[in-house]
């Protein structure tokens, strides 16, 4: 009788073992066509006819943190090099003229002032009417292209946007995430900021790269060298351009970081090549010659949004009246907080990213 339940169980026994095989090989077999498919359908897109197809490909994962191996399996350094120089931004070589900007008394800024609400829709000397029936000095609008998604949001009174930083730069510290940056400043909404060490996508968000202004102290870059600087000065006007950490502080830059392009400076717009970029997330900011400040996130790499170009920037920018203009970090740092909740947002599978600095806006009672 033992004998035969012995004999019972080596057969389950068996059996199980077999199945457990097979399962395996056939999870293996799977893999291995999912892969060879993958590899596949990457070698058309890189090696096949369509170089418009190729060229925003190669443009759109070589601007990621760790996308561009997808193409580099493919292509060689010079191939690489040849197609980002054909599809580019060339941006121009000068600085803003804060004379052009001249910050309006606009509901936003009454407000900041006084206890009544602002007016559900007024009109300002420019034309632009202000539809803010909740009187917090910020309008919301959903923005929509071919590929891609997103959110700006306009803020009336350009002296509530500073820039956030982490109390130390340090490869020893981690970096806040938005909300953090948010919360912790007392702010009420705010979007990812400058550029920052990133390798691989696995940084930890706490060593900005280029200039870093924070109420008016230089945070990081060095005096001498020269940065793309993107930021507000003393009149609260938007400064785009190329300049040394000194002559920023000089000229009374109190807010920056940097990134870039610049997209749009003294109403002129950068000269995009090609297909201007590949489509990505995206993070920018811009100013109209009113003063109200235009923070602009799209959302990027999913089904509901493929992402946007330079290209597709300017254009919303420029819809939206910008006068000046500057893409700011993008891919998964991409996000826009408002209100105690993340209205766009691009975290990654791992995490949300943790960043050294951000643009703030400032409640309106601010100092």
């Amino acid at each position: 009788m033992r004998a035969n339940e012995g004999k019972k169980e080596k057969t389950i026994l068996r059996r199980l073992l077999t199945y457990v095989g097979r399962f395996f090989v056939w999870l293996f077999v799977t893999i291995l066509i999912l892969l060879g498919g993958l590899y596949e359908m990457l070698y058309f897109v890189n090696k096949g006819p369509s170089t418009h197809v190729r060229d925003l490909f190669v443009a759109s994962v070589m601007e990621s943190s760790a996308g561009g191996i997808l193409a580099e399996i493919y292509l060689s350094d010079d191939e690489i090099a040849k197609i980002q120089a054909r599809n580019r931004t060339v941006e121009s070589d000068e600085i803003t003229d804060a004379s052009m900007v001249t910050v309006a008394a606009v509901p936003g800024n009454e407000t900041a002032e006084s206890d009544s609400p602002a007016d559900a829709a007024s009109e300002n000397e420019w034309g632009y009417v202000y539809d803010d029936p909740d009187g917090d000095g910020i309008e919301i609008h959903e923005v929509h292209g071919e590929t891609y998604s997103g959110m700006m949001m306009i803020v009336y009174d350009p002296s509530r946007v500073v820039v956030s930083a982490i109390p130390q730069f340090t490869h020893g510290y981690r970096g806040w995430t938005l909300q953090q940056h948010v919360e912790n400043n007392g702010a009420v909404a705010g979007i990812n900021g400058g550029k920052y060490e990133d390798e691989s996508g696995l940084g930890s968000g706490a060593w900005p790269e280029g200039i870093v202004i924070s109420r008016g102290e230089l945070r990081a870059g060095s005096p001498g060298a020269t940065y793309g600087v993107y930021g507000f000065n003393e009149d609260n006007i938007l400064i785009c351009g190329k300049m040394s950490a000194a002559y920023a502080q000089s000229i009374g830059i109190r807010d920056a970081v940097t990134f870039g392009p610049a997209l749009i400076v003294n109403g002129r717009s950068s000269q995009c090549s090609g297909v201007g970029g590949g489509l990505n997330p995206r993070t920018a900011i811009g100013q109209r010659p009113d003063g109200a400040v235009l923070l602009l996130v799209i959302e990027g790499r999913k089904t509901s949004s493929l992402g946007a170009s330079m290209a597709d920037l300017i254009d919303v920018m420029l819809e939206y009246g910008a006068v000046n203009a500057a893409n700011l970090d993008g891919g998964m740092s991409s996000s826009m907080f408002y209100n105690g909740e993340k209205i766009v947002d691009n975290c990654t599978v791992r995490d949300t990213r943790s960043i050294p600095t951000a643009f703030i806006v400032l409640p309106q009672e601010h100092d």
